[in-house]
């Protein structure tokens, strides 16, 4: 079996625009992948498409020679574009790899270490005043985790106002969902290590799973000042660290809890899977960044189901985007995905209905001010 050709597929899915990474071979065995980059849609595309060249020809069952030669014959190598542009390459070759032997990859991954894929939603994400409505519907549905914050209008407000209006919110949200349900935060890197301390405190009596992006992920330095004044609340980071090389630092300083690779970022399964085995040697969970589509899904659950360090995957209901796309949706039951026994990443994607919602020029949150006008971090 050879490499024939490499296809992108990019489509509006409500929240972002999903880049999806076909690759065909001379057999009727093609693999699906996923490379998401919100707001640099174009610029994966065009690297997918770079890369590819490469690829014709070539044994794709040869998923580690593949990865390290797209990785390190490419002088200029690393950061989001090219690693997410890697990503999707390397989860459609483990797609057609699973589908080559007739087994899920989790099995090529080294087989059940669980039988389900715990999962939690986003309520009120970006907009506080939906969070309520959406925590009830979700704990309705199943759920039993959900996470919220990255507010970027709270940054207009002084230090005190902004914290006193965080914790109210968070405090309604757990008398909304009642003590049993787990509740996160994401603060998106907007604090200061003293600042990020205060609100940490101040969220305390509500009892978070995790609190992620405390500081800049670039501020190892400041996360490790935070770290060590002792917060009462798991640390976790990550989703905008593309590497085993990036992730190193954070785990050899024991920095957080709980670390988030993203594998439409982080280089795919290839390397989460061994940032994963290197989070284990320190006790660190691993907790999936995965607000894309059914493809990045997939690749994360069977991850997930394969390494024993793992705790939970973020998941975007975005309906009915994720049930179109799929002509076989993924079944998910009390907050827990069931993975189906399908050979490869076990999705069928409806080409068709992807291309009827075309992407559209999207770049996420943006305009995040202080009060001065001033620019603060999205």
């Amino acid at each position: 079996m050879k490499i024939t050709g490499v296809q992108t597929l990019t489509s509006w899915a409500g929240l972002r625009n999903w880049v999806l990474v076909k690759v065909e071979t001379d057999t009727e065995l093609f693999g699906w992948g996923e490379a998401t980059l919100e707001g640099y849609e174009d610029s994966v595309v065009a690297c997918v498409e770079r890369l590819a060249t490469r690829l014709v020809g070539q044994d794709p069952l040869a998923v580690e020679h593949i990865w390290q030669q797209l990785y390190r014959h490419s002088f200029w190598r690393g950061g989001p574009v090219h690693n997410s542009a890697l990503a999707g390459l390397d989860q459609a070759l483990w797609d057609l790899r699973g589908k080559a032997w007739g087994v899920p990859v989790y099995k090529l991954l080294g087989g059940l270490v669980r039988q389900s894929v715990r999962l939690y939603t986003h309520v009120g994400i970006y907009q506080p005043e939906r969070m309520v409505e959406d925590a009830q519907r979700d704990v309705a549905d199943g759920y039993t985790a959900m996470k919220t914050g990255a507010w970027a209008g709270d940054t207009l407000l002084p230090e005190p106002e902004r914290t006193a209006i965080f914790a109210e919110r968070i405090g309604l949200l757990r008398q909304s969902v009642g003590p049993a349900v787990d509740i996160m935060v994401d603060d998106h890197g907007r604090g200061r290590p003293a600042s990020a301390l205060r609100l940490m405190r101040a969220l305390e009596p509500f009892k978070l799973l995790f609190f992620e992006e405390a500081v800049q992920p670039d501020d190892l330095e400041g996360l490790a000042l935070l770290r060590a004044a002792g917060p009462q609340v798991d640390l976790a980071a990550g989703e905008r660290l593309f590497s085993k090389w990036d992730f190193r630092p954070v785990l050899e300083k024991r920095l957080v809890d709980v670390i988030q690779p993203d594998l439409c970022h982080a280089g795919g399964i290839s390397e989460v899977k061994k940032i994963a085995a290197l989070a284990e040697a320190y006790y660190v969970l691993v907790a999936p960044h995965n607000p894309q589509g059914p493809v990045s899904t997939a690749a994360c659950a069977h991850l997930g189901l394969a390494i024993p360090n793992f705790l939970i995957l973020e998941y975007v209901r975005q309906e009915p985007y994720r049930d179109q796309a799929l002509r076989e949706s993924w079944v998910v039951d009390k907050g827990h995905l069931e993975v189906p026994d399908r050979p490869g990443l076990g999705v069928d994607l409806d080409e068709e209905a992807l291309r009827a919602s075309p992407m559209r020029k999207h770049s996420g949150p943006v305009d995040c001010y202080a009060a001065d006008g001033s620019v603060r971090d999205v």
